[in-house]
């Protein structure tokens, strides 16, 4: 038995056959053309029907996953339709005298390798937008039908990588889990991974000669076990029937109340990404959304959304929700997430730089442009809104201020509005020192642990080499946590964790004891976070 070790993008059990994805590997030749205009209406052609099979791969998305995966389609559409990459081709068509397929393929290689040498992984991980879109363009422009890997039977699947156009239309019930030499947390595949709830590794250094193997995919280790002996595959198919027997007795736990035996009450909420996964939180008898991250709407972009598309999503996640409470936090970019739309300048530290609440109170039309568009949408649900990166009591004074000025302007616009519930996010070792005096300017705290542990620590969470020495629930992390939530409940106001460490079974209970109000937690962990909690015997 051969064991090959990665990293876990989500956990499980799969056992099947391998079947390695074929990578395509055409080579597009440089042509001379004498009339330029008539291969840049060659290359308008060509892009009108892409789009349009982009739109079908949107609603295909849309309908199977409920999940991030519909949007980006909509992005290649745009970068399709109008943007420096289109602009690039038609400029090396011009400039060149060549044919659309090598102008496609020339401009999609630049534009994929500025992407990899971004510092930003979310950046890095655009790179394969860029060559999916050129596939794309380019297997049009021929008049190629593509030549599509044939999945006949459930196997565990084995790439180099995934675009997100392979992904999408690939026969979910055909697919034991994922396993990626390349890719990252971020990519398409693992996001599908995550909505589908199978086993996923990524940057596992197979060979293609493992075509048909039988394996065994540990989600949770993030390793991949090659022609296991008879043994061995006894004792992982016991393991498989076990888990597999303990997500259906989790189902139980829909519709039950997240309360201690002692009769402590605790709110059981969802963190998402975007509007698409509201699904997955409602399939999880989530309680309520804890955390609504509103980067998606600034990632990747080269235009600052609008008030209005703002207000859309925001009402459309308020209906969707119902009465449950949803905690929008407003914009935050900086530090490991950078937006084209800003242009940020480059920081020699950038998780200590211009981010968060700092970043939207440097830009305080762009601030109140979003703060307009969750205001409006409250009306049509529950929300409440929550600021990032708060560190001192003037910086929410500021807030209010520009709140005051936000609500003059939509009465004067006469657009109707609702009064929202405030809070903030208590990441940094500052805030928690000083919650006792911010707890009198806000509504409700959530702690969000990721920063609180970084900052602390003074340790960076995504440098690998760091990994030994990173403890999430060290000592001081607790007891800033344990203080935060004291003087939330002395001001009378309410506290909730949202970061990872909300998830981690091992300090449940002790949060629990601490006093903490609500869990915010990603969806696949709100059922087996209500069963440990109604088993706990604290009041």
């Amino acid at each position: 038995m051969k064991v090959l070790e990665g990293k876990s993008v989500f956990s499980g059990i799969a056992i099947g056959k391998i079947q390695v994805w074929k990578e395509e590997t055409d080579q597009v030749k440089r042509v001379h053309v004498p009339d330029r205009n008539q291969e840049l209406l060659r290359l308008e052609e060509a892009k009108e029907k892409a789009i349009e099979e982009l739109k079908k791969l949107y609603h295909k998305a849309e309908a199977e996953t409920g999940s991030s995966e519909a949007e980006i389609f909509e992005v290649h559409q745009m970068m399709l339709d109008e943007g420096e990459y289109i602009e690039d081709i038609k400029s090396r068509i011009r400039t060149e005298s060549v044919n659309a397929e090598y102008a496609a393929t020339a401009a999609g290689e630049h534009f994929a390798d500025m992407f990899r040498k971004m510092d930003n992984e979310y950046m890095q991980e655009r790179a394969a937008d860029i060559q999916d879109i050129t596939k794309r363009l380019v297997r049009v422009l021929s008049g190629e039908k593509k030549n599509r890997n044939v999945i006949q039977e459930p196997v565990i699947l084995v790439a180099q990588d995934l675009s997100p156009s392979d992904t999408i239309l690939l026969d979910k019930d055909k697919i034991l889990a994922f396993v990626l030499k390349k890719g990252s947390a971020n990519s398409h595949t693992a996001i599908l991974a995550r909505a589908m709830n199978i086993p996923a590794l990524i940057q596992v250094p197979f060979s293609d000669d493992i075509e048909g193997s039988r394996a065994i995919v540990d989600g949770e280790k993030g390793k991949l076990f090659l022609d296991p002996d008879k043994e061995f595959l006894e004792k992982y198919t016991k393991e498989q029937v076990a888990e597999q027997e303990k997500q259906k007795l989790l189902a139980a736990f829909k519709g039950k109340e997240t309360i201690t035996k002692g009769g402590r009450r605790i709110k059981l909420f969802a963190n998402i990404g975007s509007g698409e996964d509201i699904k997955a939180v409602l399939s999880n008898d989530g309680e309520g959304i804890g955390l609504f991250r509103s980067e998606f709407l600034y990632l990747g972009k080269e235009q600052l959304p609008t008030e209005e598309e703002q207000f859309q999503i925001y009402k459309d996640v308020a209906l969707q929700m119902g009465d449950k409470k949803v905690i929008i936090r407003t914009l935050d970019l900086g530090a490991d997430k950078q937006a084209p739309c800003f242009q940020m300048d480059k920081e020699e530290n950038p998780a200590m730089g211009c981010r968060g609440i700092r970043l939207c109170l440097e830009h305080p039309q762009v601030f109140k442009t979003q703060l307009k568009a969750i205001l409006r949408a409250g009306i049509y649900g529950n929300l409440s809104i929550m600021y990032p990166m708060i560190t001192s009591a003037w910086e929410i004074t500021k807030i209010k201020e520009i709140l005051k000025e936000v609500k003059l302007e939509l009465q004067e616009e006469g657009k109707p509005y609702k009064d929202l519930e405030q809070g903030i996010m208590v990441e940094t070792p500052a805030a928690a020192v000083i919650s006792d005096l911010l707890a009198k300017e806000v509504d409700f705290f959530s702690i969000g642990t990721n920063d609180l542990t970084q900052y602390t620590l003074a340790m960076d969470r995504q440098n690998e080499k760091l990994e030994s020495f990173y403890e999430p629930g060290h000592e001081a992390v607790l007891r800033l946590i344990r203080m935060v939530i004291e003087n939330a409940h002395k001001a009378g106001i309410w506290a909730g964790i949202c970061g990872e460490l909300g998830a981690d079974t091992r300090f449940t209970e002790e949060f629990v004891k601490m006093g903490i109000d609500e869990l915010s937690v990603s969806p696949a962990r709100i059922l087996p976070l209500r069963r440990l909690i109604r088993s706990m015997d604290e009041d």
